[in-house]
């Protein structure tokens, strides 16, 4: 090989081109970012539209409705989902993988400004984001004060905190929560109103029109040109009083006289409590695609800046970061990479039993890592667990090509040769070996780098860096060592020696796998002698794998332990904002009763939770070797101890999902009637509850919420001159209430005038029956009639949903729920959907899966296409290695026998087949392949220099049995700290470490003597099938010269002449010996007639 030599005659130009990928790769690392995990989100568009007074289905029809229509046109669309609540529509468009997030929005801006038109002028503008409501924050503030009232912090947190906060470069919304924001509220009174024959119309007209600023124009002069402004915006609470509403009898009705003027604060719509005291609270939610961790401390920034400019009295804390579970994990991986560095270097030193050799092959992980940064930079890669899953998987095969290579240059010393042509020769040799294994490993990642779905996004990072690392630890191999091993003489290459106890660690080590490969040696002639007996053992091998694996429990991804617990909760429908705040005071006050909770932190009716009677709590514990239990068995015991609070409903605790959409187990129920859906749904929710393991279980069918719903005499309506819209009009400010102007406070700032009735006038439904409605017929003194409400309306009371979801252009009822502790959420999934196929439904109506499972199904899916294409690769690589298309059959065989081996290992660590277990069992194609063309490429070698079959394989396994062992003991002992798992998040990355670990074990062990009793039953096929063909060929040319002869024979006038054995003549072919393989080259020799294979 070229590059080998040009390293070994050119050892300067060798080391300055490693220490350029060493360069190179350390300033790659300062410049990547930091994340948890790779962006796998859909492209969401979100578009919010507030309806002010609206219940959910006049919401779903005049907004909802007709805002799905019109997206859904656009290309690229996946997904269409909708929530309307009351006053509020929220249409979700999830988007294909490969649409673009920016193109996504500004086409879907596109459609909402053909809708927007058709809407009532009562209806806001939508908000068009790229923000996910089912997105938590990232980071949450807290704004206190001993001595400032709600009013003043709401104030300081709303025009200060807030508008620094979105300035931060990624962050999407930023939503005051607990706040009560000033107003000035015009209390109207009714009783006034109607004697004074006021309607409200007149009210909301005068104010909006008294308290303006116009710009008149300019007044130009030869010389001097001045602006002519109308300024008559009001100055204070008092100048709305003396606003004229209306003339009667000659003299002005004054607001005062109708309304009461209240510089006051907005109802309150929300609440924050921090360890069950209230509190203002800003959470932060970072727009899609941003990085966490750069969001969480470009707001750190800005709060240390706002800690010096706030008054002293105002003190603004962080009191949730969910970058530091982020971060926790990221440092406990890199922590892994460092200690399977550590240990594989231990195991490289036992075997090689010399400290120079170990440095040699060493060099290779740091050479090869860091290099690996350089091509992660090139990509756009950054920083996140699933590469540095990568990196530490590589921890142990990054090393396997130098310890093959080192290995064999000191054989080729104890040959006799000098370490220059040892160095060359050894490398020479194994060169394409190595090869063959290194582009086995790269044909198995770079699928796993272009799968589909959720499971390709997020693997993909994954792949193409394992794929560059082990292609980059080839090239070191091929240079960087055989040049060391030139020019750097080893004394202990062929023995420890001194005196001290490691040397005679050393020796006793080096003793025992002398006894070990005598023993593999005997193993395996006993194995060449009973094939039949080596393959039963295999087969059964392979298919008692399929039994056990009935054991093992399925899941998408595992949950991990981040210090934290989340929990959902909602109080009965209809609960007003004081008796939920009182409910989660009890919460939090039970939750902080356990060991190892340090902080409560609770919303209401915010995020992804609306209405009055949801909320959310967070408690942030102590690290998890601080406590005695971890968050999954905490969610467990907090889920028995909330049990016995009063009316609440637990819908969701455990830990936040990174990856996937909420609730594991999810079941959609669509369809057009909404009382057909219940039906099915409350039928739905009977046969998940019958499952064992499913807790959480809700419905976002709630209870119907009590209505009152008006019925006009549209005659006697017209009768006395009003309608139904002049109606609706005037009940609409009276009870919602309506922003009918601003006031410029002397802050400057801008606050809404709201005018409304008061409280104590909208309780019941007799203070709906004192109203009066304006009508449009005069009364005596030119002054408008004014209609009793209840003269034309009847008051019928009723109910109506909370809220109404639809998905994909029809309502849709979703039933979710999460597994018990210690049982696999996917098992439960797969259940779930066997006992809903019982269920007979009408047309038109569908059950279909969600969340975690449908994410499941699907990325085990596009895992088994890589799985097949890997395969396949692994086939055509080995088939132009070794020149034959039989003899990877004989290697290929190592990849079913790894199945027992991780089965076994995840049945005895506990652990479920998920997205990363199922990674890792892709990845053992390119891995445990390795061992077996070593063994294969030496016995071909060894039959090519004219060794027979049976002592070239025998050969093979002596000599191949220490690098073997090295390599496999090597990706064992690499990965063993990452398959303990100890740091935060562990238990999401250990599964892959379990499952490689298991099937490389087991692979190694069956494959040492069923590769090479394969080998021989594949070759005595092989070379039955050539001798078979070669027999019809020699019969062939036989019968044709016969066939000429005698045609000779009679033109001549003679008889063919027969062969003096008395049969017919026949021409002798000489036997062509079978082809041998020497570096993967195929070379044909004339060999001698081998003995019987054993």
């Amino acid at each position: 090989m070229w590059f080998t030599r040009v390293s070994i005659n050119h050892p300067v130009f060798a080391t300055m081109m490693m220490a350029a990928f060493l360069v190179l790769g350390l300033f790659s690392y300062r410049q990547l970012s930091v994340e948890q995990f790779p962006d796998v989100s859909f492209p969401v568009v979100v578009v919010q539209t507030e309806y002010p007074g609206a219940s959910p289905e006049v919401v779903e029809s005049d907004i909802t409705r007709r805002i799905e229509e019109q997206v859904n046109t656009i290309s690229g669309v996946n997904e269409l989902a909708s929530r309307s609540y009351e006053g509020n529509s929220v249409v979700i468009v999830r988007f294909d993988l490969t649409v673009d997030p920016i193109k996504a929005a500004q086409d879907v801006r596109e459609k909402i400004a053909l809708v927007r038109p058709s809407f009532r002028r009562e209806v806001k503008e939508s908000l068009v984001t790229r923000v996910n409501p089912d997105d938590l924050p990232v980071v949450s503030l807290a704004i206190q004060s001993d001595t400032r009232n709600p009013r003043e912090l709401t104030t300081l947190a709303d025009q200060v905190v807030k508008r620094r906060v979105q300035n931060v470069g990624g962050v999407g919304r930023a939503t005051v929560v607990g706040g009560v924001a000033r107003e000035i509220q015009l209390w109207l009174k009714p009783a006034e109103m109607e004697a004074l024959r006021v309607g409200v119309d007149q009210i909301i007209n005068a104010v909006a029109a008294e308290n303006q600023e116009f710009p008149a124009g300019t007044l130009s002069s030869s010389d001097t040109e001045r602006v002519v402004q109308l300024k008559a915006r009001l100055k204070g609470a008092a100048d709305f009083e003396r606003i004229i509403v209306a003339r009667r009898g000659g003299q002005p009705v004054y607001l005062a006289q109708v309304a009461r003027v209240v510089d006051g604060t907005q109802e309150p719509e929300n609440a924050a409590l921090v360890d069950g005291k209230p509190a203002i609270a800003l959470d932060i939610v970072k727009a899609q695609g941003e990085n966490t961790i750069a969001v969480v401390d470009g707001v750190r920034r800005v709060v240390k800046e706002l800690e010096s400019q706030l008054p002293a009295d105002v003190k603004i804390t962080v009191i949730r970061d969910g970058s530091t579970s982020i971060r926790n994990s990221v440092a406990s991986v890199r922590q892994n990479i460092i200690e399977g560095a550590i240990l594989t270097v231990i195991i490289v030193f036992l075997f090689l039993s010399s400290w120079r050799s170990t440095v040699i092959t060493g060099l290779t992980l740091p050479i090869s890592l860091i290099g690996t940064f350089l091509v992660m930079y090139a990509m756009g890669f950054s920083i996140n667990l699933v590469t540095l899953l990568a990196l530490s998987i590589c921890v142990g095969l990054l090393i396997d090509d130098a310890i093959v290579v080192r290995e064999n240059i000191v054989r080729h010393q104890a040959l006799g040769k000098d370490h220059r042509t040892a160095a060359f020769d050894g490398t020479k040799e194994i060169g394409l070996a190595v090869a063959a294994t290194t582009f086995t490993i790269v044909a198995v990642f770079l699928p796993i780098g272009f799968m589909g779905g959720i499971i390709g996004r997020f693997f993909k990072q994954f792949g193409v860096t394992v794929a560059f690392a082990v292609m980059l630890s080839m090239l070191v191999s091929f240079t960087l060592d055989p040049m060391l091993s030139s020019v750097w003489r080893d004394p202990d290459a062929h023995g420890a020696r001194g005196r001290g106890p490691l040397a005679r660690l050393l020796r006793g080590f080096q003793r025992a796998m002398e006894r070990l490969e005598a023993g593999y040696v005997s193993l395996l002639r006993w194995g060449l002698k009973r094939r039949a007996v080596v393959m039963v053992v295999a087969l059964a091998a392979f298919f008692g794998a399929f039994p056990i694996m009935k054991l093992v429990g399925t899941e998408f991804v595992p949950q991990a332990d981040n210090s934290e617990l989340y929990l959902q909760m909602y109080t009965p429908v209809g609960s007003s904002l004081e008796l939920t705040r009182e409910k989660v005071r009890q919460v939090e006050s039970a939750l902080r009763g356990f060991e190892g909770v340090v902080q409560t932190f609770a919303t209401i009716n915010t995020g992804t939770v609306q209405g009055k009677n949801y909320a959310t709590v967070f408690a942030r514990l102590v690290q998890r070797k601080d406590r005695p239990y971890s968050v999954q068995q905490l969610s467990g015991l907090a889920r028995e101890r909330l049990a016995t609070i009063p009316g609440i409903t637990i819908t969701d605790i455990g830990v936040l999902a990174a990856v996937g959409s909420g609730k594991p187990i999810q079941v959609s129920v669509t369809g057009p009637d909404q009382a057909e859906l219940e039906r099915l749904a409350a039928r739905a929710y009977e046969v998940v509850a019958a499952v064992p393991g499913v807790v959480d279980l809700d419905t976002s069918s709630k209870p119907a919420k009590p209505t009152v719903d008006l019925r006009i005499d549209r005659a006697l309506a017209s009768d006395v001159g009003v309608n139904v819209a002049s109606i609706g009009q005037a009940l609409r400010p009276l009870l919602a209430g309506e922003a009918i102007s601003t006031w410029r406070a002397p802050d400057d700032e801008n606050y809404e005038v709201r005018v409304r009735l008061p409280r104590t006038d909208r309780n019941s439904v007799a203070d709906l029956e004192r109203l009066s409605i304006a009508s449009v017929q005069p009364d005596a003194d030119g002054g408008p009639k004014m209609v009793p409400l209840r003269q034309v309306a009847e008051f019928v009371p009723s109910t109506g949903p909370t809220q109404v979801n639809r998905k994909n252009l029809t309502r849709e009822i979703l039933i979710s729920a999460n597994a018990a502790p210690g049982v696999a959420p996917g098992s439960i999934g797969l259940l779930v959907q066997e006992q809903l196929a019982t269920i007979p439904l009408p047309p038109g109506y569908a059950f279909g899966t969600g969340g975690a499972t449908k994410d499941m199904v699907e990325s085990f899916g596009y895992a088994a296409q890589a799985l097949v294409l890997a395969v396949v690769f692994i086939y055509m690589i080995l088939a132009s290695q070794f020149g034959s298309f039989a003899q990877p059959l004989a290697i290929m065989v190592s990849l079913p026998l790894s199945l027992i081996g991780v089965v076994v290992a995840l049945l005895a660590w506990g652990t479920t087949l998920n997205m990363f277990s199922m990674i890792g069992f892709i990845m053992l194609m390119g891995l445990v392949t390795k061992n077996a063309i070593l063994l294969v490429d030496f016995a071909n070698q060894a039959r090519a220099r004219g060794t027979a079959r049976a002592a070239a394989l025998l050969q093979a396994a002596e000599i191949r049995l220490r690098p073997i062992l090295m390599t496999t003991l090597a990706m064992v002992f690499g990965m063993v700290p990452l398959a303990i798992g100890l740091g935060e998040g562990s238990e999401q990355r250990a599964p892959l470490a379990h499952a490689v670990i298991g099937g490389v074990l087991a692979s190694t062990l069956l494959t040492l003597v069923v590769v090479p009793v394969l080998y021989t039953l594949i070759d005595d096929a092989t070379e039955a099938l050539r001798r078979r063909r070669a027999r019809r060929r020699g019969q062939a040319t036989v019968a044709g010269d016969e066939d000429a002869a005698r045609a000779s024979a009679e033109a001549d006038g003679e008889a063919p002449a027969d062969a003096a054995a008395g049969g017919p003549g026949r021409t002798r072919t000489p036997q062509v010996g079978r082809a041998a393989h020497a570096g993967g080259a195929l070379s044909a020799q004339p060999q001698s007639p081998e003995p019987p294979s054993p």
